[in-house]
């Protein structure tokens, strides 16, 4: 019998994930992580990703109220194992604390470009729906 394979996370990998999004959350709110940067910047942290192994976390974070999202991604990869340290407390019951890594989450332009697509007149045209109706 051969073990079925998928590409989807795990329910192990996605509650890990949720438990060092909220780690890292709290790390945030607190101003623990002494950068001038981060220090005056809101970070939100929409999502974090598990690897199968559980030893690699990548956060998914979007700053908010700040044009540059490279220069605060940036910051956070430079305060990665400071953070990691940090939140340890909080995840005491794992084998191995996972190695964090930060990524600009560009999901809600995503959902935006979509959002813009779906209200266009061709596609309100194709699905016989008026611009009025929708706005209504």
């Amino acid at each position: 019998m051969t073990k079925a394979t998928s590409s989807a996370p795990s329910q192990r990998m996605l509650r890990v994930g949720e438990q060092v999004r909220a780690a890292i959350t709290q790390v945030l709110q607190r101003g623990e992580v002494r950068d001038d940067l981060l220090e005056k910047t809101v970070v939100s942290v929409s999502e974090v990703r598990m690897s199968p192994d559980l030893k690699i976390a990548t956060a998914y974070v979007t700053p908010l109220g700040v044009q540059d999202h490279k220069a605060v991604i940036d910051a956070l990869n430079r305060n990665a194992k400071f953070i990691r340290g940090r939140i340890g407390g909080q995840l005491r019951q794992m084998k191995y604390m996972p190695e964090v890594r930060f990524r600009d989450d560009t999901s809600f332009d995503n959902y935006q470009k979509i959002d813009q697509l779906l209200r266009s007149p061709e596609v309100s045209r194709d699905l016989g729906t008026s611009a009025s109706e929708d706005e209504e």
